[in-house]
């Protein structure tokens, strides 16, 4: 079987990017959502889906951000998956997959039966913790990448509530604010429209604007 496994924070987010790429990868793949905190692992669909793998399914995420965002149960969870025999597919992280893994450990030396052998099981050791160390940095930057964007978040809240007087700038007969500038700047950033990950709802939220003032921006940076 193959599976794919999609998860959100909370619920005013949009699953469906992470859904139609997991599609791409297999248009089979019988999908397991939820909005759900990524720093928990013991989460509902989740349980159920790690209860339901076995050996020969393959198991897709979008990112590894997606199964955990804390590097030690990721890692954790990433070998009990692996030596339960399913194989385990991150989008963005082709690299740590484990059809990479299970190539990079082919080979490992071979134990010959003598004295020799203590050393070569140190060298196969060394190589499985290089292996591992790889596949923790790749946890470990995806908990980095959220930390930043929540930082980012913040800061940009905070400059919009501290510029939010206005400004001497007009287009035409339209005063430009500062908090009208940050605001249209946090959309751009944000906003799936503007390449960013969120929905309007969330950006609203991040902006503090109104439903009317927020489309009205919006559609202002669309149009420039």
């Amino acid at each position: 079987m193959v599976y794919g496994y999609a998860r959100i924070s909370r619920k005013q987010q949009s699953i469906e990017r992470q859904i139609r790429n997991i599609k791409s990868y297999d248009e089979n793949a019988v999908i397991f959502q939820e909005a759900y905190t990524g720093t928990k692992i013991n989460r509902p669909e989740w349980n159920k889906l790690y209860k339901k793998v076995k050996s020969g399914d393959t198991l897709i995420f979008d990112s590894v951000s997606r199964m955990s965002r804390n590097a030690d149960e990721g890692i954790k969870t990433y070998f009990t998956l692996y030596e339960r025999g399913v194989r385990l597919v991150f989008l963005k992280e082709a690299y740590i997959n484990t059809d990479t893994y299970a190539d990079s450990m082919k080979d490992k030396i071979q134990l010959i039966g003598k004295d020799e052998d203590e050393i070569f099981k140190g060298l196969n050791n060394y190589f499985r913790k290089l292996a591992e160390r790889q596949i923790h940095i790749a946890f470990e930057q995806a908990q980095k990448e959220v930390d930043d964007l929540h930082q980012r978040t913040r800061e940009g809240i905070e400059t919009a509530r501290i510029n939010g007087k206005q400004i001497g700038l007009k287009r035409g007969t339209k005063l430009v604010t500062k908090k009208s500038v940050e605001a249209k700047k946090l959309i751009e950033q944000h906003s799936k429209d503007f390449g960013g990950t969120l929905d309007d709802i969330t950006v609203m939220k991040i902006t503090g604007l109104s439903r009317n003032t927020y489309y009205k921006y919006k559609k202002a940076l669309k149009e420039q």
